[in-house]
């Protein structure tokens, strides 16, 4: 049976706690000369979104795990002449051996699992991304420890859009049992639905709350995390959405309400002086940058996950 990663739930609550130190390892092994596990595979990628972190990370990731990845966009490929996707993932599925994909719509990676039969990897989504959110873990696993992971440990605060990164937070703690706030202005709050299926079928301990008050979300956290306030496809409405946030940059005032030693994630690329202040992105709270190496490493671990090989090394 194929290895889709379409969501964090794909992973369920026991593989994904694996999955993180299992990405720390494949980070502290980078330089050593070792096995190549994917020696002889190949990774199809389709963007259809622009990207640097997640095109990079997937093609080093795979170079260094011995496989080899083709990039598809849709100026250089039949996907852009309206190829359907089922006729895309059935004529990768028979050269490659996983699919990687960066689309819009849900619906467009679900249609590509179906039909594909090799293992497919969500690289964002408009509504998810699991893949970032792995990273995003693995960072708060590197600085605050085991307890990163563990049911009811700790609060982490989500500050602005109720986006897919959010959508993925909010999987994330209904896995893991985590204690999640999300700030979002009124109009911008994470799918309903969403919160409430990770509400009833999550762990016993996940608590998730919308609150409209950045202060009141961050005050005792010790992860603070934000993005852009308009996402890509979403530039029109830039100038709404900048009125409508306009209270929610993540500065140090407000990073000061989080614990002593609270961090603070962006997926980056960021809007400095919007989303984020140019001195908290650059401040000692700041893990932006160890969130976006991560990314490798936590690729690394997905990849060797859906193609069927070890995650203990």
């Amino acid at each position: 049976m194929k290895r889709d990663f379409l969501d964090l739930s794909d992973l369920g609550a026991d593989t994904l706690r694996a999955l993180v130190p299992a990405a720390a390892r494949l980070k502290r092994e980078r330089r050593a000369k070792g096995p190549r596990p994917l020696e002889g595979r190949t990774l199809g990628m389709i963007f259809e979104k622009a990207s640097t972190r997640t095109r990079v990370s997937f093609e080093v990731g795979m170079f260094e795990l011995g496989g080899h990845a083709v990039y598809l966009s849709p100026e250089g490929s039949q996907i852009g002449r309206g190829e359907p996707i089922r006729d895309t993932a059935r004529v990768l599925g028979s050269y490659c051996d996983a699919i990687l994909i960066r689309t819009f719509g849900e619906e467009r990676l679900r249609e590509l699992a179906q039909w594909s039969p090799i293992p497919v990897i969500n690289g964002l989504t408009d509504q998810t991304h699991p893949c970032q959110l792995l990273a995003d873990l693995l960072t708060t696993w590197e600085r605050l420890g085991p307890a990163a992971l563990e049911p009811g440990k700790l609060r982490y605060a989500w500050v602005g859009d109720g986006n897919n990164m959010a959508h993925s937070w909010i999987e994330a703690a209904a896995l893991l049992g985590l204690h999640l706030s999300l700030a979002c202005p009124a109009g911008y709050d994470p799918d309903p639905e969403r919160i409430e299926r990770a509400r009833r079928n999550g762990h016993p301990q996940t608590k998730i709350e919308v609150v409209r008050s950045p202060a009141e979300a961050v005050r005792g956290a010790s992860v603070v995390s934000t993005d852009v306030w308009a996402s890509m496809g979403e530039e029109a409405q830039a100038t709404a959405r900048a009125r409508a946030f306009a209270a929610f940059c993540v500065d140090e005032k407000l990073v000061g309400l989080a614990t002593a030693d609270a961090m603070v994630l962006h997926c980056l690329p960021a809007h400095r002086g919007e989303e984020i202040t140019d001195a908290v992105l650059e401040g000692p709270r700041s893990a932006v940058f160890e969130q976006a190496e991560n990314r490798l490493h936590a690729q690394k671990a997905v990849l060797l996950w859906v193609l069927g090989e070890s995650l203990l090394g």
